[in-house]
């Protein structure tokens, strides 16, 4: 009602960017690279490796609240291939084995030492 817009006009804004969230974000965050080099170097075995290890699909967080799995189209890092970012860290030439150790620390990293 405050931007005088139609409800089905601002949900559409919300929804279509990624940063942009209706529920509330874990403390951590694991952007998962699905970019055209990530997804032919295994960026869809991490993420399966990562759902089930932690019984939560990409697009949602943690019953802990401690991570939100993201995927996006590009990070710009395809040199190093396949890519996540932790956080604000790029992380590259994962593997699923690697991606769930990284968001294991990830979990137990205090929030304020994260940022």
């Amino acid at each position: 009602q405050a931007l005088k817009l139609p409800l089905s006009r601002v949900y559409g804004v919300a929804t279509f960017y990624h940063f942009f969230n209706l529920k509330p974000n874990g403390e951590h965050t694991f952007v998962l690279c699905m970019g055209t080099a990530c997804y032919v170097k295994g960026a869809e075995h991490i993420q399966t490796a990562l759902e089930e290890h932690h019984q939560c699909k990409f697009g949602q967080t943690t019953k802990d609240n401690k991570v939100s799995f993201i995927t996006a189209r590009c990070v710009g890092s395809c040199g190093l291939a396949p890519v996540a970012v932790l956080d604000d860290q790029v992380v590259g030439k994962l593997t699923p084995e690697e991606s769930i150790k990284r968001v294991e620390q990830l979990k137990n990293t205090p929030l304020e030492v994260a940022q």
